[in-house]
């Protein structure tokens, strides 16, 4: 009666727990990982998301590698809330000349908010997936914006001028 006293909470939890891991974007790996870093801003944890690799640096789960097929998760809505983008390009005190290289560009998110802000200067939008550099591309011309400037990099060499 005992074993079957579990196997009934096991099914439980296991229907109860399944539906919230698909609705929250959670996984499960199912086996404990011992920290690799003894430095306490790296974590790595069982439960975390679908998107992440389940390490953790201070607090902020590390994303999977992306490649275009992922390119929308950089546009995402709350990207402002969670990783108040606009504070970052405040604390780079840009001047209105300055050229600024955006590398890993994207999708061109930090590109296009940076552009406005260096008028007389210019953005180099470096990527090394064409894709990405096409998305910048279209958006460029689509948007009449004049100085951002795309460069498909190499892993190895953004080719910068």
């Amino acid at each position: 009666m005992a074993n079957f006293t579990k196997y009934i909470l096991a099914v439980a939890i296991a229907v109860l727990l399944i539906p919230f891991l698909v609705l929250t974007n959670y996984t499960y790996t199912g086996e404990l990982k011992s920290n690799i870093n003894a430095s306490e801003v790296y974590k790595i944890r069982s439960f975390h998301s679908k998107d992440g690799i389940g390490k953790f640096y201070m607090g902020r789960e590390i994303a999977k590698v992306m490649g275009h097929q992922e390119m929308l998760w950089l546009e995402r809505p709350s990207r402002e809330s969670q990783e108040q983008p606009s504070v970052v390009i405040d604390a780079l005190n840009l001047r209105p000349t300055d050229t600024v290289a955006d590398i890993g560009a994207g999708t061109g998110y930090f590109s296009f908010r940076i552009a406005p802000l260096v008028p007389e200067g210019k953005v180099l939008a470096v990527d090394i997936q064409p894709e990405m550099i096409d998305v910048i591309d279209f958006l460029t011309e689509d948007n009449n914006v004049n100085n951002v400037e795309t460069i498909l990099g190499s892993l190895t060499d953004p080719k910068l001028p």
